[in-house]
């Protein structure tokens, strides 16, 4: 089906999203494409550099005639999210995503499309290999780990660029240019519990799946179910109702998504098997009323199984249940200064629960770091009360807009010029690597354009066919107009 998508509009930059989406690339496990970028830059002949961490730069000379305009970076991150749904089968170490074509859609087979940021990467992979697009000099910057910790952009030296404007090609909206962004930390607890034998008798997973989920940051203002938040909900209220063992939780999977799946494997009398089964039954009903708009596939399943020999002490499961009850999900705080902008949020991203030990992963984000801060000890106060260890990690600053910047300027005139309408210039509540990047690079301008892409971080994934031709011709006529050196 990938052959599909090598005949799509621009060519030369499906291609190379082909290529690239043949080469597993997960966050921090990133050598594969660094190798894959790295011989690509010297097959052009290019200089090519690949720094301590593995970010990769490339650089090209400007193209006859542009000598004299400013240098340009242009940047993207290598990895990937790696999400599938529970029945596909998959290996995103050995296999390259399945893609096809759905109409106006490239979308993936069950997985995650890596259009974040692989459209990014393809198109500067296209700019370079081409020969008969104008532009200036560029340097071409690929990070890697932006996904888990943006450890790439974190360890990037001053000094190794000098270009005066970065295109940032990671928003995800054809219309929109963003000149803002949140920072985040993940907050996360971890600790151990005492098991004890189990002393009902019938046992039942329980399983929520089925929830749209997406991005923590750029779809957590539109009030999609945190699997986890949902089991922890019902596990609570079986509780109180039956008397109920719990041998183990597990649900969601990366800090950055919100979670779609949670399991949960109970106990009860073997007189409550029914009445339970009854209750979850229900549960899933009001659950589908609640979230009829924004999970409209969601399932709440309760199946038999084998009873487990060990489950939590009820001295843990009384606090932990509601300790991650009290814990803050989703907006904390809209910006006051700019309409419709989720200032601060937490994503309880993954919960994992059994065999003694616990961990509770959280990503909080804010484009105000003292808000961030006083955020993330609220939830290690809630974690603290069942004796959690608290790890704070991964932290890395907003990016401050600057609307009034000569790259804003241009390029909102020229988007008028091309589609007859405003853009959109706007701050994002996602995390983006200009504010880091900013900090060994004071004076650079910044801005983040990109293609319409839905669902990032969900197998729901997928990229706009008409809006990354849109994109392209909207990138190649900027580089065109990049001013002269004063």
């Amino acid at each position: 089906m990938n052959d599909q998508i090598r005949q799509l509009e621009p060519t030369m930059l499906w291609n190379y999203f082909a290529d690239l989406n043949a080469v597993p690339r997960p966050s921090k496990k990133e050598e594969r494409v660094i190798a894959f970028v790295k011989a690509f830059g010297e097959s052009l002949h290019l200089p090519t550099y690949v720094d301590e961490v593995g970010n990769v730069i490339i650089k090209k000379p400007a193209t006859i005639g542009m000598e004299n305009k400013v240098t340009i970076v242009l940047q993207s991150h290598l990895d990937m999210v790696h999400q599938k749904n529970a029945s596909t089968d998959f290996d995103f170490n050995t296999q390259g995503i399945d893609m096809f074509v759905d109409g106006d859609w490239v979308k993936a087979n069950g997985t995650t499309l890596g259009a974040d940021n692989g459209i990014g990467v393809s198109t500067m992979m296209a700019i370079l290999a081409s020969t008969d697009i104008p532009h200036p000099a560029i340097e071409a910057l690929f990070t890697i780990d932006e996904e888990t910790g943006m450890t790439g952009a974190l360890s990037l030296k001053g000094g190794l660029l000098d270009g005066e404007i970065m295109l940032n090609l990671d928003t995800e909206e054809d219309n929109e240019l963003t000149i803002g962004c949140a920072g985040g930390i993940d907050v996360t607890a971890t600790g151990t519990y005492t098991q004890q034998p189990s002393s009902l008798t019938s046992a039942l997973r329980i399983s929520i799946k089925g929830l749209t989920g997406g991005h923590s940051g750029i779809d957590i203002h539109k009030g999609r179910g945190n699997a986890n938040k949902l089991m922890n909900r019902l596990l609570l209220q079986l509780s109180k109702q039956f008397q109920v063992e719990i041998a183990s939780i597990e649900g969601g999977s990366l800090r950055n998504a919100i979670p779609r799946e949670s399991v949960a494997e109970i106990i009860v009398h073997e007189a409550d098997l029914e009445p339970v089964k009854t209750e979850i039954s229900s549960y899933q009903q009001m659950l589908q009323k609640e979230y009829h708009s924004t999970d409209p596939n969601l399932l709440v399943v309760a199946e038999t199984i084998d009873k487990p020999i060990q489950v939590m002490n009820a001295e843990f499961l009384y606090k932990l249940l509601r300790l991650v009850y009290a814990c803050p999900n989703g907006i904390y705080r809209m910006s006051p200064d700019i309409k419709g902008l989720v200032q601060t949020s937490n994503n309880v991203a993954r919960i994992v629960v059994k065999d003694g030990s616990y961990s509770i992963q959280c990503l909080t984000r804010s484009s105000v770091d003292t808000e961030k801060a006083d955020l993330s000890q609220a939830i290690s106060s809630v974690f603290e009360m069942m004796g959690a260890q608290i790890t704070f990690g991964g932290s890395y600053p907003g990016w401050i807009p600057n609307p009034s910047s000569p790259i804003v300027t241009l390029m909102s005139e020229l988007y008028n010029e091309m589609f007859n309408e405003n853009a959109k210039v706007d701050a994002c509540h996602a995390g983006l690597e200009c504010g880091i990047l900013g900090t060994n690079y004071p004076t650079m301008q910044m801005i983040s354009f990109g293609p319409t892409i839905y669902g990032a971080h969900s197998p729901d994934e997928k990229v706009q066919i008409s809006s990354v031709q849109k994109y392209w011709g909207y990138l190649l006529e900027t580089l065109k107009r990049i001013p002269e050196r004063s």
